[in-house]
This record gives C-alpha cells, sequence and structure tokens, in this order.
C-alpha cells in the first residue's frame, strides 16, 4: 500500500531509528514530488502519483505544527523527534531554511527535549541555503545507497543532475555533522531495456568503495537499513539478519557508530 501523507504534520508515529518522530512534509498533501524515484520508496514511483495541490506554505506548516505540539504537550505525550520526511524531498520546497529556523524554535518552546531530524536523499546539499539549514539540525540524516552511479541511476533514479563524486564531498563539509543512511536490498529489477539487473548492494564490490567513502564523509553516525514497508517495484527482497550484521560489523570495524533497522 502506497503511503501518502495529506497533512504538513502527521503522527507521531513509532520509527524504527528515531523513536517517537512527529512527521513534517513539506511536499502537496496529493502525491509525490521528490528528486529521487527509488524503486523501493514506500510513496511509490512518481509517475503514478503527480500531485495538482500547492506546496505547503511557511505559515501553514507553522500553525499546523504549533497546533499539533500544544495538544501533544497538554496530553502528557512523549515526543523523540520532530522529522522532515512525507511525500518527497524536503529540502526541494523553495522556503526550506526558513522552515527549518521556525521548527527549530517551535521545538524549543514546547519540546526542548526533541531532537530535529532531516530525512534527505543528499541531492540539494550543494545549495548553501540547504547546506546551511542542514547544519543547523540535530539530525541531517542523509541517503549515501552505494557510491556506484551506475547502481543509484538503476535504483535511485535521480530526476535532474547527479554526481556521486559532488554529493560525498558536500558531505564531507558537514564536519562530522553528517548522518549517513544506507538501504541494502537484494533481488533483480529491469532496466530500462526490459532486462532483469540484480540490485543486491550487499556484495564486497559495493560495501568496500562505500566504507572507502564514509571516511571521506566521517559522519558521526551510519542508519543501516532493509526493506520494511511495502514497495513499488516487483523483484526487490529485503536483506537478512546474518547479511545485514555482516555489513554493520565491517562498518564498526572501520571505525563508525552504526545502527541496523532489519
Amino acid at each position: 500500500m502506497t503511503i501518502l501523507h495529506q497533512s504538513p504534520i502527521f503522527g507521531p508515529v513509532k520509527s524504527r531509528r528515531l523513536g517517537i518522530s512527529l512527521g513534517i512534509n513539506l511536499m502537496p498533501g496529493d502525491g509525490k514530488w521528490c528528486s529521487f524515484d527509488c524503486v523501493y520508496c514506500e510513496c511509490g514511483l512518481n509517475k503514478d502519483h503527480r500531485p495538482s495541490k500547492p506546496l505547503p506554505t511557511v505559515e501553514e506548516i507553522e500553525y499546523k505544527l504549533r497546533e499539533r505540539l500544544e495538544a501533544m504537550k497538554e496530553c502528557g505525550e512523549d515526543l523523540n523527534t520532530l522529522t522532515f520526511s512525507g511525500n518527497g524531498e524536503p529540502t526541494m520546497h523553495p522556503k526550506f531554511s526558513e522552515i527549518v529556523d521556525n521548527v527549530l524554535s517551535l521545538r524549543s518552546k514546547y519540546f526542548p527535549m526533541a531532537k530535529v531530524t532531516v530525512l534527505s536523499n543528499s541531492t540539494q546539499i550543494h545549495r548553501k541555503e540547504v547546506f546551511d539549514a542542514l547544519m543547523r539540525v540535530d539530525n541531517a540524516v542523509m541517503k549515501l545507497d552505494t557510491v556506484s552511479e551506475e547502481y543509484i541511476r538503476l535504483v535511485d533514479q535521480p530526476t535532474g543532475h547527479y554526481n556521486i563524486k559532488s554529493i560525498i564531498e558536500n558531505l564531507a563539509r558537514m564536519n562530522g555533522n553528517a548522518v549517513v543512511q544506507t538501504m541494502f536490498m537484494k533481488g533483480n529489477v529491469k532496466d530500462n531495456d526490459g532486462n532483469l539487473v540484480s540490485v543486491d548492494n550487499c556484495k564486497d564490490e559495493y560495501i568496500e568503495p562505500y566504507i572507502d567513502a564514509l571516511k571521506r564523509i566521517n559522519p558521526r553516525q551510519v542508519m543501516i537499513y532493509t526493506l520494511d514497508r511495502e514497495w513499488p517495484t516487483e523483484g526487490l527482497e529485503k536483506a537478512d539478519h546474518e547479511t545485514m550484521d555482516t555489513i554493520a560489523e565491517k562498518i564498526r570495524k572501520a571505525g563508525f557508530d552504526t545502527s541496523v533497522s532489519y
């Protein structure tokens, strides 16, 4: 089942990686808008969910978030993180930086112990206002599924210009503030010519250069995970526990704090 969030604010939900999380969706409520078109995306493929509504405004997001936080506070609910996620890539919103500042302010007023987290595919990190905003949040969780650009184009399917070397260099500029998130999986998908191609990025041929990239980026944490919710593309398979644990151990041996979500 495709997951699309109709409201700018959704949840809270229990996140595998972040605890009790209140979601902030900066995309239209009736579709998906993203600079990736990942074959495993729980929001579905871009072509199947074209939005017709406009982006939520700064004022709308601030009002609805304030309203939700006030209600949670009054009811004595717990909150671990306010998380930018939703129906696409949050950093594509033209007012992303301003919205981040509003969320930080509201967090400090209502739930000062909660973190502010951005789940990003890293494609907009070259934009100064986006980079600076990511440096202001508590958790900038940045996607890096592999360092193979061929694999990225098959699985993550960037919708615009994409250069893996540039992504890695910009992540390194975060000076240890980045949290790298990586999807590991197995199976096969059809390429543009209709041929079945492996999407197994659990092999050493992917892991070794990936760890080399982590050494260049120097993230403060690495989050690895595998398929969990339903996905829109046939042929994908979850990575098993043993495989995930083996990958995690290799990353830890390289010196990185690593969490695993099965």
